[in-house]
C-alpha cells in the first residue's frame, strides 16, 4: 500500500502534482496545470483521465468504474504486459498479464521547461508477479502530460535468455457518438477479426463502427487519427516500437454483459490500442532492452 504523505512530500509538485486516494485507499497521482488535468491510478500505473485545458476529454473512463485492489479499471489507459490477450499456454493466470493490475512505485516526477509534466514508474516485483512472470524484465512506464500526452514503456532483459513478450498500451478514447467516427490509417492493412474467430480480413477504407468490433491489425507502424464528427475533432495517435493496432468496441450485448461499462457507454468510448501482439511478439535479447511509444494530441 501506498504511504499518500511520503508520495507528497518525496514528488509532488506544488499546485501542479498532489497524490491522494479514490475507492478502497487506491492511490491516485493527480495534475492540474495551464495545460491539462489529469490523474494516474498508481495500481498499474494507469492513466486514467486526460483532459486538455479547453477541450472535451480525451481519455475516457466510464462512469461505473470500480477502483478495487487487484481489479482492473475500466477506461483510461491499461497497461497489457508481458503479454496480451489470453496466455499462450497457460489458462490459469489473467488475460493481458498482471502489470495492470498490480501497484508500481513512483520513481521521479519532474516540472518540464515546456510547461508539461513528466512521471516515471516502474513495476513492483512480489512472490505472486513472479510466480507469473519467473523473468528478470524491469519494467518502467514514462508518461508526460500536458497539451499532448505521452507514454513510453521500457522493458528490459536482465535474464541470460531471450525473452518473449506482447504488449498494449489499451487506450480508451472519449468520442461524441461512436455510429459518427471513423479510423483513418489503416485502410489496406491486414488483420485478425476476433468477432469472427480470428479470420484474417483485410481493410478496406476507415474503420467505422455499426456493430462490435475487436480486430488486431498486424504490421502495421503506420499513425492513426479518429475523426470524430460530432465533437468535431480528430484525436492522432502517433506510435514508435508498435507493430500492432488492436481497434475494439464491444457495442451493446457484451457491454452490457460487463457490468462496469456504464449504461450506453460504449456509445461513448472506443479503444485504438498501440502495441505488439499474435503476430508481432517482440523478442528482447539478453541485456538488451524494447521501447513502446505513443504520443496523442487532438486537432
Amino acid at each position: 500500500m501506498h504511504d499518500i504523505n511520503e508520495l507528497n512530500t518525496r514528488f509532488g509538485l506544488a499546485e501542479k502534482l498532489s497524490f491522494s486516494t479514490i475507492g478502497e485507499n487506491m492511490a491516485m497521482a493527480v495534475v492540474s496545470t495551464e495545460q491539462c488535468s489529469a490523474r494516474i491510478a498508481l495500481q498499474g500505473a494507469q492513466v486514467v483521465d486526460w483532459t486538455p485545458v479547453g477541450a472535451k476529454p480525451v481519455i475516457w473512463l466510464s462512469r461505473d468504474a470500480k477502483f478495487l485492489p487487484g481489479k482492473s479499471i475500466r477506461g483510461g489507459v491499461p497497461v497489457c504486459w508481458p503479454w496480451f490477450g489470453a496466455h499462450e499456454s497457460r489458462k490459469d493466470v489473467p488475460a493481458h498479464g498482471h502489470a495492470r493490475t498490480v501497484p508500481w512505485d513512483v520513481l521521479s516526477s519532474k516540472s518540464l521547461e515546456d510547461g508539461r509534466i513528466k512521471l516515471t514508474f516502474c513495476l513492483q516485483t512480489s512472490p505472486a508477479t513472479q510466480a507469473l512472470w519467473p523473468h528478470d524484465t524491469p519494467l518502467e512506464l514514462h508518461i508526460s502530460l500536458g497539451t499532448t500526452l505521452e507514454l513510453e514503456l521500457i522493458t528490459r532483459n536482465n535474464d541470460s535468455e531471450p525473452v518473449i513478450i506482447s504488449e498494449a498500451l489499451h487506450t480508451y478514447f472519449a468520442v461524441g457518438d461512436i455510429r459518427q467516427v471513423g479510423v483513418i490509417g489503416l485502410d489496406s492493412s491486414s488483420y485478425l477479426d476476433k468477432v469472427d474467430e480470428f479470420t484474417r480480413k483485410t481493410q478496406r477504407g476507415n474503420v467505422t463502427f455499426t456493430g462490435e468490433v475487436d480486430r488486431v491489425y498486424v504490421n502495421t507502424e503506420s499513425e492513426c487519427i479518429i475523426n470524430d464528427s460530432v465533437w468535431q475533432r480528430r484525436i492522432h495517435i502517433k506510435k514508435e516500437g508498435s507493430r500492432s493496432t488492436v481497434v475494439w468496441n464491444p457495442w451493446i450485448d457484451k457491454a452490457a454483459a460487463m457490468g462496469d461499462l456504464g449504461e450506453a457507454g460504449y456509445m461513448a468510448m472506443l479503444c485504438v490500442e498501440s502495441g505488439n501482439a499474435l503476430d508481432n511478439l517482440v523478442t528482447i535479447e539478453p541485456g538488451e532492452e524494447h521501447r513502446l511509444r505513443v504520443i496523442y494530441n487532438i486537432e
